[in-house]
């Protein structure tokens, strides 16, 4: 790839109203993170700053996607909705990644729903976790693997992200297709992230989420019934927990220029 890296950012989902009014759509909370992860990474790739060309599609509602001739890389958001359901739009979105495994320039990047999408589109179990949650800023451990593209420096081997799942792609490591990795682990998610070289990278967790983000998606869910009391409680206590969105964002630049 040339100094360029054309983005094209799969909108999966709708952000909450707060959120909404700031960024627009995840499209633009994204684009708020890549430019800061970008702006990590100059000293280390001259003008990848100023190189970014990102472009977002909304796939859920309008089934709209890019020609693969025209883009770089796909990145597919997080959702509200459930990555093994068969809705019409979910099921066109599953081939089209499959389109894209199938070839060997365009690359993938999913968060969340979309690192669910990507399991379920390499034929990967995903499912309901057994009713565990995992909400607001949560550490995890890291495989070699993991801390070689993650470079976390919270703790030794440990990376913390957003969190905001109860679904999850259910394979242990050994359980892994030839060339797939296991990024990390925590006791509530064994499988973390993936990552394969020159094909795609996948989190679980949301480095492009804010506090603001959180707070408001876990007051407005313990308003619906969906958080209890200790759950709101627990996911507010550790909100400004540091973590490492931007080092998650530059991992995935550093990925794409693989």
């Amino acid at each position: 790839m040339g100094p360029s890296l054309r983005i094209a950012i799969l909108l999966c989902g709708s952000p909450m109203p707060l959120t909404a009014e700031k960024y627009g759509t995840y499209g633009g909370v994204f684009k708020a993170l890549l430019e800061k992860s970008a702006e990590s990474l100059k000293g280390e790739i001259p003008g990848i700053e100023n190189g970014l060309e990102m472009t977002s599609w909304d796939v859920y509602q309008a089934e709209e996607y890019p020609r693969l001739e025209d883009i770089d890389a796909i990145l597919m958001t997080g959702s509200s909705f459930t990555a093994y359901h068969d809705l019409p739009w979910i099921k066109k979105l599953v081939d089209f990644i499959k389109t894209v495994l199938a070839q060997d320039r365009v690359r993938i990047i999913g968060i969340c729903f979309g690192h669910q999408i990507l399991g379920r589109a390499l034929g990967l179990p995903v499912c309901r976790n057994e009713g565990a949650w995992e909400i607001s800023v949560t550490p995890m451990s890291l495989t070699p693997t993991g801390k070689r593209l993650f470079e976390a420096s919270l703790k030794p081997s440990m990376l913390s992200l957003m969190q905001m799942h109860q679904d999850i792609v259910k394979v242990e490591e050994p359980e892994l297709p030839d060339g797939i990795e296991n990024l990390g682990s925590t006791d509530v998610c064994r499988l973390q992230g993936m990552y394969k070289k020159g094909k795609f990278i996948s989190v679980q967790g949301h480095p492009e989420y804010t506090p603001d983000i959180v707070k408001e998606m876990v007051h407005v869910r313990t308003e619906m019934g969906i958080f209890n009391k200790e759950m709101h409680d627990d996911a507010m206590n550790r909100l400004w927990n540091a973590h490492d969105g931007v080092a998650a964002g530059s991992a995935f630049l550093r990925f794409l220029m693989e």
